[in-house]
């Protein structure tokens, strides 16, 4: 009986060129998916929320804590973001980028709220409310998607500054 080859690996090799894909995704990214764990019975729970890229390169939110997500971020930091635009047709042939992050909390600093605010005009109406913080959403790892049969693993070191 002749050996059944190996199925191809169902994961692609990381390039310099995938990066910069993925790269180009997290810096056109003006709003996400945000997952959170419940604190009262540990089911996620998924909201949209406003982005901006962070000094660091990284995603970052600003966050009231009447939120339920901010609620579950303070109780635990680990979230998950799905970023990625859709258009015509399929919605799921179009290139994603679904993180699993850290939250970390961030002083309000002048600089930030001004990149905010050239970000997200409307906003002017809520930040300076003394109840809405910016999160920074440390990567620890990653999956993008770019089409069928076009999948990645990235781990913390790949979104390293």
């Amino acid at each position: 009986m002749p050996k059944v080859p190996d199925p191809p690996p169902t994961l692609r090799e990381v390039t310099p060129a995938v990066m910069a894909e993925v790269r180009t995704l997290i810096d056109a990214a003006h709003y996400g998916s945000l997952g959170t764990l419940d604190p009262a019975d540990g089911y996620p729970n998924i909201s949209r929320v406003n982005l901006l890229i962070g000094p660091d390169g990284g995603p970052l939110t600003f966050i009231s804590a009447l939120a339920a997500h901010t609620v579950a971020l303070r109780a635990d930091p680990r979230c998950g973001l799905l970023i990625g635009e859709v258009g015509k047709g399929d919605p799921v042939a179009y290139p994603r980028l679904a993180l699993k992050c850290h939250a970390e909390w961030l002083p309000t600093a002048d600089a930030l709220r001004s990149a905010w605010l050239t970000a997200h005009p409307k906003a002017q109406l809520y930040i300076d409310l003394p109840d809405f913080s910016f999160v920074a959403l440390r990567p620890v790892s990653a999956t993008y998607i770019d089409g069928f049969g076009r999948a990645y693993a990235l781990s913390a070191e790949h979104f390293a500054p």
